[in-house]
Formats: C-alpha cells, sequence, structure tokens
C-alpha cells in the first residue's frame, strides 16, 4: 500500500470511527467498537473499497495509533465528537505534559485554558516533540506545557489512551505556560 493511500484510509477511518458513523451504516457500541466485518461491508457500499490487509496495515502501521483491534472488533483509540465510553480507567499523569496549538488560538487560551471543543477530552501529549507536530497541522506550531502533576493534586482527573494520548476534561488557565 502506498503512502497516499494509506493517509487516506486513515482519514476515511477516523472520520467514520470517531465522529459520523451514521454516514456510512455503522453503529458503534458503547465503547466505541465496531465488528471488522461490518466496518469492511460498509467501506464497500460507500465505493471506498477496503481489504483487511489494508486495514491491517493502517492499523499496524499508523504513527499515532489512532485506531485499536481486540479480536474481531476495531475502535479510534481516542478523539470522539460521538458519545462513546472508552472505559479508560484514571491514571496518574508524569508532572509534566504538553499541548500543541498555534498562536492564533493562543488569546482564547489564555482566557478559558483548555477545552476538548467537539471532543470529548482534551489531548495532551506525553513529550514536546508530539504536541510540536500536533499543533503543525494547523500552522506554525505552538507548544504549552501543563502541570499536570498540580491539576492531579488539584482533583483534576487524567486517562491516558492505548496509543500514550493523555486525556482529561479540561485545562484551567492557571495549569497552562507557553514552551517556546
Amino acid at each position: 500500500m502506498d503512502d497516499q493511500r494509506a493517509v487516506s484510509v486513515s482519514k476515511f477511518l477516523s472520520r467514520h470511527l470517531r465522529h459520523q458513523p451514521e454516514l456510512i451504516g455503522l453503529t458503534l457500541d458503547a465503547q466505541g467498537w465496531v465488528p471488522i466485518d461490518d466496518l469492511l461491508r460498509a467501506t464497500a457500499r460507500q465505493g471506498f473499497a477496503l481489504t483487511r490487509g489494508e486495514l491491517e496495515h493502517v492499523v499496524a502501521a499508523n504513527d499515532k495509533q489512532r485506531f485499536a483491534v481486540d479480536g474481531d472488533r476495531i475502535r479510534a483509540s481516542q478523539g470522539h465528537s460521538v458519545p462513546v465510553e472508552l472505559g479508560l480507567p484514571p491514571a496518574e499523569p508524569p508532572a509534566y505534559l504538553y499541548h500543541g496549538t498555534v498562536g492564533r488560538a493562543l488569546a482564547r487560551i489564555r482566557a478559558e485554558g483548555l477545552r476538548p471543543m467537539d471532543r470529548h477530552h482534551v489531548h495532551l501529549s506525553p513529550d514536546r516533540g508530539t504536541a510540536t507536530r500536533v499543533g503543525a497541522r494547523r500552522g506554525r506550531p505552538v507548544v504549552l506545557s501543563v502541570d499536570a502533576g498540580a491539576m492531579n493534586r488539584a482533583g483534576h482527573v487524567f486517562h491516558v489512551s492505548a496509543n500514550g494520548v493523555w486525556l482529561t476534561d479540561a485545562v484551567p488557565p492557571a495549569f497552562l505556560r507557553l514552551r517556546d
């Protein structure tokens, strides 16, 4: 599978496993899982035929490990805008986590903190490099440092997804620092 096809498949899967499963006739269970065979039939009905081998390649090769497979089921690891309960237990975060954004968002973030927007959680990275890559998707990246240890001590709950993305409901401005 060439890189262009892998990106196309990954974007298709992200859209339908995180945001709009109904557009291709899928119904996610309460934890976001869908049978792989149902997914493959749905992609074919949409004219986006996908083989099981291609699916397995995209799941295994995705640099962010956006998808999880459990037996004959698949789901997005996080980032849903549709109602799902991923069942991730609370986890103690490292002292600092990072969030990649762009300069045009800083005024709002400084005033309101980080909010999940149309997702269930705020996504945080365990390292500056990952946060930089996340921010770069929308322009020149700005990396914010999150005092996750202090947030945790203050009672904020964190979860970590299978692919290492840290999740929390929101990050108040007091716990954010601009990293250059």
